[in-house]
């Protein structure tokens, strides 16, 4: 689209909105209606505007391209980049500036359909997919800020991905941005393209928990701050313990009527909240170091009632079924949303004691909300230490205390029994491993004897590897 004579264009609008009165008595003899239709005018306003000064920031990247060097506009202005010209020019913050930027270098670029060549104004093509969310920007309907969140979520989508499935899946998201701040639109973005791409839901996770980490700085007025750095599905546990132990603050006092002796204790609970003076985070402060001071003989029933954190897991049953695409931890309080996690890792979690599964059948009902048999209870989880020793992958040494229990035949697509002789333990890193990519475990013989097969891409003839048990008395037990 050109824009004759566009200084005098915009110099009349600039005239106009003088004329509006910046003036809230000018409102008041308005109604309710007419408030709303006005402000949802100026919004439309502002997008327009901020569409065609980001149109005017691709043309000062265009005239500062870095082959350009010295010779760029932005370096003739004596600015390091068109980002820093960009954020002078306006006044906006940076993070405004690199927007307008980034919307305005796709707003020049090269138009196909214009019949122009590919790089003939010294910038690289739009990606297709983006084309309606251009369009949604020069219409006004949604924001630079809307579409430099699309743009920076889609970039670099896997190449396996059918262009017409991306195409109608950046459209949907385009048209709920219409109604969606950018916040809601990010987490929306998001989850469209992990469901495109779920792929990449592996290697995210696992970069994901690659990030993860603990730090603790003392300050000097003595005090110790922590940064935890959490993975999503640590987090989950973590928060679940964490708002186990702050409901009774944040939900505030709960009477309770004494009919019987049976209540006392009940409220005498009550009164010691009400008169408890801890703010919400100091329960929660104090409730984590109790339970890293005391660890596992503590009686957690005391701040966090009793069991580990219930940490849901939801899944289809159609993908569990067919082995494809992917399920979400159920989202925490204050969030709208889980998060998304592959599919091996699904199975993985169906392994553990401290997870829920919830499978949706076609019809959208719930059809299983977990079995308590599906988990090894404690004293098949001393037998399983006993017998194995630790994790049985060969060459790794973690103890039983750092391992978890793997079914052997999954719980729900093999309909596996929770049972001593199918249950196995691998240490997180390799329960991972197993299922994320495509290894698995096999009994042999009458005596508990295991293997592990690795896939075809590791040993194209898929040889069984020996998974032997450290446990001393269980080996002296079995050799007679």
């Amino acid at each position: 689209m050109t824009y004759p004579a566009p200084l005098e264009h915009l110099t009349a609008l600039v005239a106009a909105l003088e004329r509006v009165p910046l003036d809230a008595t000018a409102l008041r003899a308005l109604g309710d209606d007419d408030l709303l239709a006005i402000t949802q005018l100026g919004a439309q306003a502002h997008r327009l505007l901020d569409a065609r000064t980001a149109l005017f920031a691709g043309e000062l990247a265009r005239r500062s391209r870095p082959e350009l060097a010295h010779d760029g506009l932005a370096q003739r202005s004596g600015h390091r980049t068109v980002e820093e010209l960009v954020r002078v020019t306006t006044g906006e913050s940076r993070r405004d500036a690199v927007a307008a930027v980034n919307t305005g270098r796709m707003l020049v670029a090269p138009d196909t359909s214009a019949g122009r060549e590919a790089g003939s104004d010294d910038l690289p093509m739009v990606a297709p997919y983006l084309t309606a969310a251009l369009q949604a920007v020069r219409t006004g309907s949604i924001s630079i800020g809307a579409l430099d969140v699309i743009r920076a979520v889609f970039d670099g989508i896997d190449e396996s991905v059918a262009p017409d499935a991306l195409r109608s899946a950046v459209a949907r998201v385009v048209e709920a941005a219409a109604h969606l701040d950018v916040d809601r639109l990010l987490r929306l973005a998001r989850h469209a393209r992990e469901e495109l791409d779920t792929a990449a839901l592996v290697d995210r996770e696992r970069a994901q928990r690659d990030a993860r980490s603990f730090r603790l700085w003392t300050l000097p007025d003595g005090m110790t701050r922590a940064t935890w750095m959490l993975d999503p599905e640590s987090a989950a546990q973590v928060r679940e313990l964490v708002e186990r132990a702050t409901s009774p603050k944040r939900r505030g006092v709960h009477f309770v009527e004494t009919v019987g002796a049976g209540d006392d204790a009940d409220a005498a609970k009550a009164s010691r909240i009400a008169e408890d003076e801890r703010t919400p985070e100091q329960y929660a402060s104090d409730a984590l170091v109790h339970l890293l001071a005391a660890g596992a003989d503590a009686d957690s029933s005391m701040i966090l009632g009793t069991g580990a954190p219930q940490v849901r897991v939801l899944v289809t049953a159609a993908d569990l079924a067919r082995g494809e695409g992917s399920g979400s931890i159920e989202p925490a309080t204050g969030s709208p949303e889980g998060t998304v996690v592959a599919l091996p890792t699904v199975h993985r979690l169906l392994c553990g004691g401290v997870q829920t599964p919830i499978l949706i059948g076609s019809t959208g009902q719930p059809l299983d909300v977990g079995r308590s048999q599906r988990l090894f209870t404690a004293r098949q989880r001393v037998a399983l230490a006993a017998r194995d020793g630790g994790c049985r992958w060969p060459g790794c040494e973690r103890p039983p205390s750092g391992c978890e229990a793997h079914h052997i035949n999954e719980w729900e697509r093999d309909r596996g029994r929770t049972d001593v002789d199918v249950g196995i333990l691998l240490c997180r890193h390799h329960h991972l491993l197993l299922h994320d990519h495509g290894w698995r475990i096999t009994r042999v013989g009458p005596s508990p004897e295991y293997e592990l097969v690795p896939p075809a891409t590791v040993d194209p003839q898929q040889r069984p590897r020996p998974m032997l048990s450290r446990g001393r008395e269980w080996q002296r037990a079995l050799a007679g």
